[in-house]
C-alpha cells in the first residue's frame, strides 16, 4: 500500500501541471485570437471641413457610415465643383439650337439641359441646407476638374456651324461627361453623406447612357 500511495502522489502532480500548461495555453491563444481580430484593415475617413483626415478600422469606419451621414469635405466639394462643372455643359448645350444640323443631336441636347438643369438646384439646395449657399458657385479652379472644355475649345465650338459643330460639339460633350463620371466616381468612395451618393449614382448612370448615344453619333 506504502509503495502504491507513493506513486499516486507523483501522477497527480504531473496531471496537475499538465491541466495548469493546458489552461493557460487557451487563455493565450484566446487572447491572440481576440487580438488577431481587433487588427483589420484600416482606412482613411476624410475629416469634416476644417478637421483633418482620420484613420480608423473598416468595422468602424462602415459603423459611422451607417448612423452618421454628416457631409465631410469630400461631399462639399463634390457639389460645389459639380454645380460649375454642368453650368459648362448647359452653357454648351444652349449653342445647339442655331449651330446644330442633327436633329439626334438637338434631342441629345435637351436631354443634358432637361437632366442638369434640376440636378444643378438640387445641389444647391443641399449646400443651402448645409449652410453652404453661398460658397456654393466661386472660388474652384475650372481647369483643374476632369473633362471641362478650356476657353479656346469653347470658342471654337461657339464659331462652327452645321457638322463641323455637331463632331466638336459630340467630342467636347463626351469628355466632359467621361469627368463628370470621375468625379461622382471619387466622392462615392470618399464622402459619407447618402443623399450626396444618390446624387452621385444618377450622375453616373445618366451620362455614361448619353457617352454611349453620342459615340453612335459619330
Amino acid at each position: 500500500m506504502l509503495f502504491r500511495r507513493a506513486t499516486r502522489r507523483p501522477l497527480s502532480a504531473v496531471a496537475l501541471t499538465t491541466l495548469a500548461v493546458l489552461v493557460l495555453g487557451a487563455c493565450e491563444s484566446g487572447s491572440d485570437a481576440k487580438s488577431a481580430t481587433a487588427t483589420g484593415p484600416s482606412v482613411i475617413v476624410p475629416g469634416k471641413p476644417g478637421e483633418a483626415n482620420r484613420t480608423m478600422s473598416a468595422e468602424g469606419a462602415e459603423a459611422q457610415r451607417v448612423d452618421d451621414d454628416t457631409p465631410n469635405s469630400a461631399d462639399l466639394t463634390y457639389a460645389r465643383t459639380m454645380i460649375a462643372h454642368h453650368a459648362q455643359a448647359l452653357e454648351m448645350t444652349e449653342l445647339v439650337p442655331d449651330r446644330a444640323e442633327s436633329a439626334k443631336l438637338k434631342s441629345l441636347a435637351e436631354r443634358i439641359s432637361a437632366a442638369q438643369g434640376p440636378e444643378i438646384e438640387a445641389m444647391r439646395g443641399w449646400l443651402a441646407e448645409h449652410g453652404e449657399d453661398k460658397k456654393s458657385d466661386g472660388g474652384h479652379d475650372h481647369a483643374g476638374m476632369p473633362g471641362m472644355a478650356t476657353e479656346a475649345q469653347l470658342k471654337k465650338l461657339r464659331a462652327a456651324r452645321g457638322k463641323a459643330f455637331d463632331q466638336l460639339f459630340l467630342t467636347l460633350m463626351i469628355t466632359h461627361h467621361e469627368g463628370a463620371i470621375t468625379m461622382a466616381t471619387q466622392v462615392k468612395s470618399q464622402g459619407n453623406n447618402i443623399r450626396i451618393e444618390e446624387m452621385a449614382d444618377d450622375v453616373v448612370a445618366q451620362q455614361a447612357s448619353e457617352i454611349t448615344r453620342m459615340r453612335d453619333m459619330r
